[in-house]
């Protein structure tokens, strides 16, 4: 059994003074293998030499963003589906949202606490280690499953959650838009649908309403996984039908808890 203890970490943050406050919370959660870096360009150097489990970044680094420096991992050969946490004071949807659609285990404020840095750690043991995130149903690998997300590294980042669960890649098929799923759903066969809600053509809360009312499967569960914050159209969308909304960045256990709950009703 993996523990959290086990992880690995690369903090890439300028200020000195933030950088020790990071590192000394994760040796309160029980970490022991820390790297630091100072700019993006030293943490991608500890990455690729040294292939930790997460990396760590600040939003401003002197060399680039923290979007830049998710973004070079995501499209990186090698490393690409490394867990990536933010912690920064920036608060504003235009910055943090390229960040959540990258894949993220975890945007934490400064300060944060020491509860949600240990949230964000639980996800990356179950990234890294996803053997321990199986959703214990005999037929988990004949599961078929649709994800609708306009953000290539988006839907890599669901298609490795849920390939963690012991869902075959084979049985998983992506689409960018609404309607380009809705498509697709009335062509084949899906256990579930999880969408994103903000996509051009067709968006999350329309494609719900038109599996419901026009869709050859219209019972089937959609989750919904989303960095929407607008609270009316979310209601609208859980009127229109969604079987469960999650936040991004989200929990693989969450994820499992709700897909665990659609298998049994």
């Amino acid at each position: 059994m993996y523990r959290i203890e086990d992880l690995h970490v690369v903090i890439a943050e300028p200020s000195s003074v933030q950088r020790h406050i990071i590192h000394e919370s994760l040796s309160a959660a029980g970490i022991l293998h820390i790297d630091e870096a100072e700019s993006g360009d030293q943490a991608l150097t500890l990455l690729y030499s040294l292939s930790p489990d997460l990396l760590i970044s600040s939003l401003y680094l002197p060399d680039m963003t923290g979007t830049d420096l998710i973004h070079q991992i995501r499209e990186s050969d090698s490393h690409a589906d490394t867990p990536f946490m933010l912690i920064s004071s920036e608060t504003r949807l235009r910055y943090l949202d390229p960040i959540r659609q990258a894949g993220t285990v975890g945007i934490l404020p400064k300060p944060y606490s020491q509860k949600e840095l240990e949230t964000a750690l639980r996800a990356t043991l179950h990234l890294v280690h996803p053997e321990q995130l199986s959703l214990d149903e005999a037929g988990a690998g004949s599961l078929r499953v649709l994800i609708v997300d306009d953000s290539s590294m988006a839907r890599r980042h669901i298609q490795r959650v849920l390939e963690g669960m012991e869902i075959l890649p084979e049985n998983i098929d992506t689409a960018e838009n609404g309607e380009q799923a809705l498509q697709m759903i009335n062509r084949n066969f899906y256990d579930f649908v999880v969408s994103d809600y903000n996509m051009p053509v067709m968006d999350g809360g329309e494609l719900v309403e038109r599996i419901r009312n026009e869709s050859t499967q219209s019972s089937i569960p959609v989750l919904m996984v989303t960095s929407e914050q607008d609270s009316n159209r979310l209601a609208a969308v859980q009127q229109a039908g969604v079987s469960a909304i999650c936040d991004k960045p989200f929990e693989p256990a969450t994820v499992q808890q709700l897909i665990g709950q659609f298998l049994e009703s």
